[in-house]
């Protein structure tokens, strides 16, 4: 379910989007971003966090000279293993997307709290460079001490589990076979009288 923040940030924007034409403001570009980040634990005991973000232009003109900025990953807690935390790109048409992707391995232990990205673009009509962001993550655990033996347990189910089924519904079949029922034992007991 979407945090109530983000919801009640979409709906503003949407309802701008749908107004725009009323309000003279057409003929921009309108930049949407969404940031992404997963962890990986690898055999080895270390940990990845893979990074994506989604730039959408949602409005109805070109951005132009688009930059996208992640600095929010100290490098003291981490250290970049493949892509960059910036690129730029020279244009992002109206109803565009781009996505930018980049892998981190954590060199710490604890919680980490990102922050948004930073895109910067240019508009044709405007001098200054506008500024928008992009969602902000979940918090990550890093190099969170994990329980091995439930990992154990899936394994364990799905090597045996067949096995233990069937095992299962003899000793059930047996039981019922052999235990006498109440209305048996109800029957036997009038006969006895």
């Amino acid at each position: 379910m979407a945090h109530p923040i983000y919801t009640s940030t979409i709906s503003v924007l949407l309802v701008l989007l749908l107004l725009s034409p009323c309000l003279g403001i057409s003929d921009v570009p309108f930049i949407v971003a969404h940031k992404k980040a997963s962890l990986n634990r690898l055999n080895s005991g270390v940990e990845r966090v893979s990074v994506s973000i989604d730039i959408y232009n949602q409005g109805s003109a070109a951005a132009y000279d688009v930059t996208i900025n992640d600095d929010s990953w100290s490098q003291d807690v981490f250290s970049v293993v493949s892509g960059n935390i910036s690129r730029s790109w020279e244009r992002l048409d109206a109803a565009g997307l781009l996505s930018h992707t980049f892998e981190l391995e954590a060199k710490e232990k604890g919680m980490f709290f990102g922050a948004p990205a930073v895109i910067t673009f240019r508009i044709p009509t405007k001098a200054a460079s506008q500024v928008a962001y992009s969602t902000p993550i979940l918090p990550l655990d890093l190099l969170a001490d994990r329980l091995q033996e439930n990992k154990f347990e899936w394994k364990l189910l799905a090597k045996y589990g067949s096995l233990i089924s069937v095992i299962s519904i003899v000793v059930v079949f047996v039981h019922l076979i052999t235990t006498p029922s109440k209305a048996g034992s109800a029957k036997s007991s009038k006969k006895k009288h």
